[in-house]
C-alpha cells in the first residue's frame, strides 16, 4: 500500500532557479560545442545556427544532445560556409580600410568608420538570421530578412553588439572564457529573435 502511494505522486518539478542554471549550464556547454564547430574557419555561421537551433530546443524541452547538433551541422554548412567566406572577406576589406585611416590617406578615417560599422552591422544580421535557421532555409533569404530586422529593432540589435564585446573582452583578457561566452551569444540572438517575434 505504501509503495501504491509512493508510486503515485506526481514527479517533482524542479526549482525555478534549478531549471535557469541547467539553461545557463547548457548555454556554456552549447558555447563549446559552437567553437569547436568554428574550427573549419568558415563554417562560423552554420556553427552558430546549429548552436541556437539547439538552445532553442534546449528550453522548448525537446530532446536533442550531440548526435542531433552533428547532424544540424551538416545541413547548415551546405550554404552557411558560402556566408562564412563572405563575412571573412567583409573582414578583409574593413582591415584595408583601417589601415588606409592609420596611414592618413585623405577620406580615411570617414571610410575605416564607415566600414566598421558596416561590419558590425554584418555581424548582427548573421547572428540574427543564425538564431533562426531550420534545416532547408536558404542563408540569402535569411541574411535579407536579419537585415531588415537588425535596422528595424534596434534594441535587440545594440544588445547582440553587447554580447560580441563580451566575447571580445572575454578573449583578450582570458582567452578560454571567450568558448563558452559563444554558447551565450547565440543564446542572446535567440532571445532577441523570441522578442521581436511577439512585439
Amino acid at each position: 500500500m505504501a509503495q501504491a502511494r509512493v508510486k503515485a505522486r506526481p514527479p517533482r518539478k524542479e526549482s525555478v532557479f534549478g531549471e535557469r542554471f541547467a539553461v545557463f549550464a547548457e548555454c556554456l556547454l552549447t558555447g563549446v560545442w559552437i567553437a569547436v564547430a568554428c574550427l573549419g574557419v568558415v563554417t562560423y555561421p552554420a556553427a552558430f545556427a546549429v548552436g541556437a537551433r539547439h538552445l532553442r530546443r534546449s528550453t522548448g524541452h525537446e530532446g536533442g544532445g550531440w548526435r542531433e547538433f552533428v547532424v544540424d551541422f551538416r545541413a547548415a554548412v551546405r550554404g552557411g560556409w558560402i556566408v562564412g567566406l563572405v563575412g571573412w572577406a567583409a573582414v578583409a576589406a574593413v582591415w584595408v580600410d583601417v589601415q588606409a585611416a592609420r596611414a592618413g590617406i585623405p577620406g580615411g578615417p570617414f571610410v575605416g568608420a564607415v566600414g566598421l560599422f558596416a561590419l558590425i552591422g554584418l555581424a548582427v544580421a548573421g547572428l540574427r538570421a543564425a538564431a533562426v535557421w531550420t534545416p532547408g532555409a536558404r542563408w540569402r533569404a535569411l541574411l535579407a530578412d536579419a537585415g531588415r530586422r537588425t535596422v528595424l529593432d534596434p534594441a535587440g540589435s545594440f544588445l547582440l553588439v553587447g554580447g560580441l564585446a563580451v566575447v571580445a573582452c572575454s578573449a583578450l583578457f582570458v582567452a578560454p572564457l571567450a568558448v563558452p561566452v559563444l554558447g551565450a551569444v547565440a543564446a542572446a540572438a535567440v532571445a532577441v529573435e523570441e522578442r521581436y517575434r511577439h512585439r
